[in-house]
């Protein structure tokens, strides 16, 4: 499954896509937890990055891709194509990540 070639791009260089299998999506909520809100506080007053919401959005990031990847294993797809990804603020210290794309068949 990690071997599925996830890509913003319309197709693969070097590879012909032979088969549109359909539109996949993955999605994961993230939440955080309170010394999370606290450090990103005090870094928004003082400026800076915040590591912990940082991580947070790369395993919420993560953890959508890889359902898109499993979700493209389903339909006999080798790559996901035009794939984007949208990060919304669902409720106080709650993240959501959604990865969405058509998966293919390549040679």
């Amino acid at each position: 499954m990690s071997d599925i070639t996830v890509t913003t791009t319309d197709g693969l260089e070097g590879r012909e896509v032979v088969e549109y299998c359909g539109v996949v999506s993955g999605e994961a909520v993230i939440g955080a937890n309170v010394l999370s809100d606290l450090a990103a506080g005090i870094r928004d007053v003082v400026g800076g990055r915040s590591a912990s919401y940082e991580k947070k959005i790369e395993t919420g990031r993560k953890e959508a891709l890889n359902d898109v990847r499993a979700e493209a294993a389903d339909l006999g797809a080798d790559a996901v194509v035009g794939a984007s990804f949208d990060y919304e603020e669902m409720a106080e210290g709650m993240l959501w990540v959604n990865v969405s794309g058509t998966a293919v068949r390549t040679r």
